[in-house]
């Protein structure tokens, strides 16, 4: 049983096992509870993900480079959802690993990947919005779809070249140090070097990255608004290319604030598990995690309040119109029906 049994007896992962972790105790209450909260926070972040992969994929209007970069980031948003979440959650449930040694490996190097992952897709995420809003002369011809797609690509390969290595380089640390653990957890204990390689390569250097980026780009909107205004003020025409910066300007404040969300998540996870011995095991960091993956399905809210054309590709997906012959070559921007 998993949850707390009459006789308050100790209770272990593995009976038949010596080396076996004690399994925490839980009541049928809360132990009911916590799976279908769990099971419905996981389904949610599905879900919604889902409908942003669809929505960009189906309708050839949505085909653009910021558009592509906001599908890779749902589809590491989805399978967080999809697998990060609903496994995390039965170990924190259930207070043991069922799996054996090998899922848990894989099961580290898969989280690691799809966080990773999420803050290369931030990167470029901010790469784009500063050209747009900074250089908008020089957008289409420095940010492409072919460019685009390109760098999403990379991005997914060497995060997982470097997640494999991370966790490969971690575990055989553990073993060869013939650290003890018991049987039935799943942690990893990381080498000093690796440690410090990860500070620099995925904390120090896309943090320093995008906060640059974010700043310059909200002083130059500034800027661009300023002049706008004087513009109307003075009676003067508004010319198509000050709509279209305000445009950029909307998606940058848009994509800021998811951005400016997940960090909020990330840098203290990330200060909580260097300054710990162990990765994703300390009460505070299994905390911080969780809020991290909450902010992986609270990413397409965002969307539905920002971007009318989420709103008008959601209707036309839940009510199957995308079934209809042409129908991915609705002008997704203009159609209301």
């Amino acid at each position: 049983m998993a949850y707390e049994t009459e006789d308050h007896e100790t209770q272990y992962c593995f009976p038949a096992i010596n080396s076996s972790c004690i399994k925490g105790k839980r009541s049928r209450y809360e132990y009911s509870i916590m799976y279908v909260f769990f099971s419905l926070l996981s389904a949610w972040t599905v879900f919604l993900n889902l409908l942003v992969i669809i929505s960009i994929s189906h309708f050839k209007k949505l085909h653009t480079p910021t558009n592509l970069i906001i599908l890779s980031l749902a589809v590491a948003d989805m399978l967080i959802g999809l697998i990060a979440m609903p496994v995390d959650a039965i170990k924190l449930i259930e207070t043991c690993w069922y799996f054996g040694e090998t899922l848990c490996d894989l099961f580290m190097i898969i989280m690691a990947l799809l966080l990773s992952t999420s803050l290369s897709n931030l990167v470029l995420i901010a790469i784009d919005r500063y050209v747009a809003v900074c250089h908008p002369l020089l957008y289409p011809h420095k940010i492409t779809t072919t460019r685009t797609l390109i760098s999403i690509c990379l991005c997914w390969f060497f995060s997982s070249a470097y997640n494999i290595a991370f966790m490969v380089s971690g575990r055989y640390f553990v073993r060869s140090q013939g650290t003890e653990m018991c049987y039935g957890k799943c942690y990893l204990l990381i080498h000093i070097s690796w440690t410090v390689i990860d500070l620099f390569f995925y904390f120090l250097f896309p943090l320093t990255v995008i906060i640059t980026l974010y700043m310059r780009i909200f002083y130059v909107a500034h800027q661009q608004v300023k002049v706008i205004n004087s513009l109307m003020k003075g009676g003067k025409h508004v010319t198509e290319g000050s709509v279209m910066r305000k445009s950029e300007r909307k998606a940058a404040l848009t994509l800021g604030i998811i951005v400016t969300a997940y960090l909020l998540c990330f840098i203290p996870y990330y200060i909580l598990s260097l300054t710990s011995s162990t990765v994703i095991f300390s009460a505070p960091v299994t905390f911080i995690l969780w809020t991290l993956y909450v902010n992986s399905g609270m990413n397409p809210v965002v969307y539905a309040l920002f971007y009318r054309w989420f709103k008008i590709s959601v209707k036309h997906i839940l009510t199957l119109k995308i079934l209809k012959p042409g129908s991915s070559f609705l002008d997704i921007f203009t159609n209301y029906s």
